[in-house]
Parts: structure tokens; sequence; C-alpha cells
């Protein structure tokens, strides 16, 4: 595989991954990692790239979502959105460094937008967040290797 589509494939992956679609980026990572020739920090620089945008997206879903919060075909209820909203309110945006955590770190970066988050204070912690969980597993795959 070339270097472009390696690089490419990560990215969408990533990408898809910090969107709510059951996607997971992490044994892509540690794959490419482990099996080809890429530097580690290119690998791990694509996909925090394509993780911290795809949570831009769920951002912008959020920013939307209430306009719809009451249509019979929307899919959280009321009471889950409600909760979301409540637990954001009350631990604020430092729960975004939370971001890069299984099942709840997506759900959390669409709750940002919802809660009207600045987006110059979205991104950095959410980057930061996904960019960690990266370089940490990246350093164990490596150690492992």
């Amino acid at each position: 595989m070339s270097a472009l589509a390696t690089y490419a494939s990560l990215f969408l992956v990533a990408f898809g991954a910090a969107s709510l679609l059951p996607m997971q980026s992490e044994p892509v990572l540690v794959g490419l990692l482990l099996a080809s020739d890429h530097p580690a920090w290119a690998l791990v620089l694509v996909a925090s790239l394509g993780n911290t945008l795809g949570s831009c997206v769920n951002y912008a879903l959020g920013r939307m979502v209430e306009r719809f919060r009451h249509r019979r075909w929307f899919p959280v209820g009321e009471a889950a959105l409600d909760r979301a909203q409540a637990w954001y309110a009350r631990w604020g945006r430092w729960s975004l460094l939370a971001s890069w955590a299984p099942i709840i770190g997506d759900p959390l970066t669409v709750v940002a937008g919802v809660m009207r988050e600045p987006f110059w204070r979205f991104v950095p912690l959410v980057a930061l967040a996904k960019t960690g969980r990266y370089v940490v597993l990246a350093w164990i795959a490596l150690q492992l290797a």
C-alpha cells in the first residue's frame, strides 16, 4: 500500500471512530505501527487529526440538535439528553479531556456542541485528549514490539 493510501486509510478510520459510528481506530494504528515502515510520529499525527476532526463534526451536530429535540424520530430520549446536559453543566469543559474514552467520549463532544461550548476552547481540549491517547498507545505498542 502506498504511503498516501496508508495515511488516508488511517485518517478515515480515525475520523469515523470519533463519530457515533461503531468503529475503532486503535487496532489500525497499532497494526500500522508494527507492520509498516512509516514513522510513528506521522501515524500518530494523522490519527489525531482524523479523530479530532471527527469530534468537530460531533460538535456541529450537537449545535444543531436542539431544534430536533422534540421530534418523534429523534434518537435520544428527552431524559437522556437532559441528563447529559446536566452532567456537562456540572463538569464543564474539562470533561472534554475524557473525550478519548470509549463509550462516553463521543457523546461528550456532541453535548459540548449542545451546551454551546466555545469552539476555540473545544478544539484544543479534544485535540489534547485524542493525541494523548494515541501517543500512549503508540508508546506501549512500540515497547511491546
